[in-house]
């Protein structure tokens, strides 16, 4: 599958985004970084493509998932973005972007970044949907700076807290330990779902789950189950208050 995007069919009014869910390089591109760390959180957002695919079954959504590695391009960046295309990364460096010139990044930038978003675009007319839902997954700690980070789910937003504000409770009460945009701000990179959600009036969901706690198939369907009710009430009571 060339496309930078992997797309989930389902009939729901909730649309599943995962822009960090794979760790492909596409031929032709040379990172210049090794094999073993294509598995790291630096290049995936380990446990979200299966974890996206089982939610979107659960809750019958449909999905978009992001189908190149974030060190190939940072699809939750703005274009413009400093890190878009990064030459480091939690304490690894990327020779092949350290030394990409300004026609190598436009060339990334309009073969992946550019469809990718105008697929979610293009899926958002046409299905319409009512709430949101952002997925990644963090590390227990980063490498550079790395205090540990406690939170199970983490739960993201900039300017529209509508939906995090509705879940936030829900999660804590299912004795879930909750970020309140944590394990880092909203309010700092939400790029994709700034353009998406908050450009559209959509109200979105913005949930980033602990990489441990779903590396295995054991993990990825314990944690649908508990995620699944929230994002289903969440979407309930907002169109309760709409």
């Amino acid at each position: 599958m060339n496309a930078p995007w992997e797309r989930i069919d389902g009939a729901g009014p909730m649309l599943l985004i995962a822009d960090h869910a794979s760790n492909r390089v596409p031929l032709g591109i040379d990172l210049g970084v090794p094999d073993a760390i294509m598995g790291e959180h630096v290049a995936i957002d380990i446990g979200v493509a299966p974890l996206g695919r089982a939610l979107c079954a659960r809750i019958g959504m449909a999905g978009i998932l992001g189908n190149v590695s974030r060190l190939v391009i940072d699809l939750n960046r703005e274009p413009d973005a400093a890190g878009l295309i990064p030459g480091a990364s939690d304490g690894h460096v990327i020779a092949g972007n350290a030394t990409l010139d300004e026609a190598g990044r436009a060339d990334r930038i309009a073969t992946f970044w550019t469809p990718y978003h105008a697929e979610i675009e293009r899926t958002i007319a046409a299905v319409r949907p009512t709430l949101l839902i952002s997925l990644h997954s963090f590390t227990p700690a980063l490498r550079e700076g790395g205090a540990p980070r406690p939170w199970e789910v983490g739960v993201l937003y900039n300017e529209d807290e509508r939906a995090a504000r509705i879940a936030i409770p829900l999660f804590e009460a299912a004795g879930i330990v909750t970020g309140d945009n944590q394990p880092y701000s909203g309010k700092v990179l939400n790029a994709t779902m700034n353009r998406h959600g908050e450009g559209n009036g959509i109200p979105y969901l913005g949930l980033e789950v602990r990489q441990d706690l779903i590396g295995d198939e054991e993990g990825v369907a314990a944690w649908c189950d508990r995620l699944a009710p929230v994002i289903a009430a969440t979407a309930r009571a907002l169109g309760a208050s709409a």
